[in-house]
């Protein structure tokens, strides 16, 4: 808090641009594992095999994308959120607004939930604390150094918990491996870990049938059956990369991270450190779910509805608590203390950095449309306050998360992203890298996207997923379509959307797109942006309230009168970091109005090029090894 400037808005939501490769790759991974990870990608390693960590293992591909091709259109374009990037790109007000509106519903109502029902679940499991109390502090916590720290204060302490979070995962890991026999005794055990209790069931009240606690026999196969796999190869090279390309080209918590770096080569080291860090969650989450299905089978792998709620709360399965499971039961006390710290650095982290991310989009996106002449003060003053609102709502949310969630904790994340996301991921891919692509064409897109995706996401959570043991009543035509494959429709159908309404209508010039698109990013020519009055009109605000602050200085006597007087709201501006007295208001519309520098060095550009190639042949070979 005290070696970072927080009283600027480019300090306090981008670190003033000056962050190297380690803490950008490491707040990456950080703000991409939460606890909902732990919980999530574990549980369903124990209810289905390893199919799961393909979600993980696609991100080594699209990291690049995000590193090479998207990040330096965003450094050229000049922009602090995502939405900001939309409106110089297309003009108007419209996208950027329902791009922001919509990001904010997400990460209020499946990310923070998602991350706070799974920290629950794990300190019910380990601790038998109150819910409530638990979370309550946790967000306190959490929000107190997003408030007062800005991203850089964050981006530190993420760099930090990642280390706590993989030494702690590694330990879990080798305990569980030890405990279960190696790595051939979890092959050979994982098809016989059937629950005892299943003879119980009354046939005539349940429709029980040997697949309903029988371990698939493709568990160990990262590529399963198009038709009648859990989760269909098609679906998981194609559909995970469109719902990974919304989230980690596009997603303002992760973007926000590499606009942070102090050069485009920090940002693409950045992005092979959080590839590499990817590669673990397969190894360090979703096998020890698999160890605990072994070890537990009547707990973790229940099916008897009575049974099932007795241990964990939910009657469709108890699968979410195979990590806190081990954890309880194998760790010795030290350890345990150690995991503990693992998942709330986990569930801390994420929390952090959405909070971060949503007072950013909050502020420049929708605050200075209702306050066009807010100054810098003002600015990071409502992005705080904007963190405790989010706070307050999750707390809120908290009943709605403990009834709502059930079953596969991590498929309900991605079913989610897979019906809203398309569209976006759709959008931003052809305003990168298709000139042609007008404001008409991509906002009739987002809204044909989002139509199609509501059409099938309201009827699913109005029928339920349904279990095994409970099918749901949903008709076929509506849900019958696996998720992952919905969401390649649904990206192709927008993509289309969006090439036909923006060729039946008027292009963009070229003056309006210079370094706004990826053939254009290199220009050195004068871009007219199409949002210029917005633009004019902030700066100008801008200009006033420099005029206004140098006119209060002036009278030195007084200002030391005033601080005097007001000692308490001096020393609370300090803590926050908005009373420097050399606040640099002045200097910032300046510093917008140079080109952004995208040059590298040759030298560390060509080591960060073979680095990339050396990932993806690792990649490669991890997905062809467990195919």
């Amino acid at each position: 808090m005290t070696r970072t400037n927080r009283g600027t808005v480019g300090g306090y939501f981008l670190a003033g641009r000056t962050m190297t490769w380690w803490p950008v790759g490491a707040s990456l991974f950080a703000s991409n594992i939460g606890s909902g990870h732990f919980v999530g990608l574990a549980g369903t390693g124990a209810a289905s095999g390893i199919a799961v960590g393909g979600f993980e293992w696609n991100a080594l591909f699209i990291v690049l994308l995000l590193g090479w091709l998207f990040v330096p259109v965003y450094l050229t374009a000049g922009v602090i959120t995502m939405p900001q990037y939309l409106k110089k790109r297309f003009g108007g007000t419209r996208i950027s607004l329902y791009l922001s509106i919509i990001s904010l519903f997400l990460y209020i109502f499946t990310k923070i939930s998602v991350d706070m029902f799974s920290g629950a679940v794990f300190i019910q499991q380990a601790l038998g604390w109150n819910i409530y109390v638990a979370v309550i502090a946790l967000l306190l916590i959490t929000a107190l150094y997003t408030v007062t720290g800005g991203l850089a204060a964050l981006m530190f302490t993420d760099t930090v918990q990642t280390f706590v979070i993989i030494a702690g995962a590694f330990v879990l890991t080798g305990f569980s491996f030890a405990e279960v026999g190696g790595y051939n005794a979890l092959l050979e055990k994982y098809s016989s870990a059937l629950p005892t209790n299943f003879t119980s069931l009354d046939p005539e009240r349940y429709n029980i049938t040997p697949q309903c606690y029988t371990p698939r026999q493709d568990a160990f196969s990262l590529l399963r059956d198009p038709t009648t796999g859990d989760l269909p190869w098609p679906g998981v090279l194609f559909g995970i990369a469109i719902v990974g390309g919304w989230y980690w080209c596009t997603d303002q918590v992760i973007v926000q991270r590499c606009l942070a770096a102090r050069s485009l080569t920090h940002v693409k080291a950045g992005c092979i450190m959080c590839g590499y860090l990817k590669l673990l969650p397969m190894f360090l989450m979703v096998f020890p779910g698999m160890i605990s299905r072994v070890l537990y089978p009547d707990e973790v792998g229940c099916v008897v509805p009575e049974e099932c709620k007795r241990v964990c709360g939910t009657e469709v399965g108890c699968s979410n608590i195979a990590y806190p499971k081990l954890v309880v039961s194998i760790m010795p006390n030290g350890l345990r203390g150690l995991m503990l710290a693992v998942m709330l650095a986990a569930l801390m982290s994420s929390l952090a950095s959405i909070f971060n991310s949503s007072s950013t989009l909050f502020t420049m996106d929708i605050w200075t449309r209702i306050r066009p002449q807010a100054n810098e003060r003002e600015l990071i003053i409502v992005g705080r306050v904007w963190v405790l609102c989010i706070v307050a709502i999750s707390i809120c949310w908290i009943p709605v998360v403990q009834a709502a969630q059930s079953g596969q904790l991590f498929d309900y994340i991605q079913s989610v992203s897979s019906y809203l996301a398309p569209p976006i991921a759709s959008v931003f891919l052809l305003a990168v890298f298709v000139k042609r692509v007008n404001e008409k064409g991509a906002f009739w897109g987002l809204i044909g996207g989002l139509m199609m995706g509501l059409c099938r996401m309201l009827p699913e959570f109005w029928f339920g997923t349904g279990s095994c043991i409970f099918p749901s009543n949903c008709p076929f035509l509506v849900c019958g379509i696996h998720y992952l494959h919905f969401g390649i429709i649904l990206f192709f159908c927008t993509s289309v959307l969006v090439l036909l309404v923006s060729h039946c209508t008027e292009p963009i010039e070229d003056q309006h797109l210079h370094r706004l698109v990826f053939s254009l990013r290199h220009s050195k020519e004068e871009r007219k942006d199409l949002d210029w009055e917005q633009e004019e009109k902030a700066r100008n605000a801008q200009r006033e309230a420099a005029e206004r602050k140098k006119k209060n200085n002036s009278n030195d006597a007084s200002v030391a009168e005033e601080q005097e007087k007001s000692g308490i709201c001096h020393q609370i501006g300090r803590f926050c970091g908005g009373g420097n007295s050399q606040a640099p208001e002045e200097e910032e519309p300046e510093q917008t109005e140079q080109l952004p520098d995208i040059s590298e060095e040759p030298l560390w550009k060509y080591i960060v090029d073979a680095n990339a190639l050396i990932m993806m042949a690792v990649a490669v070979f991890m997905w062809g090894y467990y195919a």
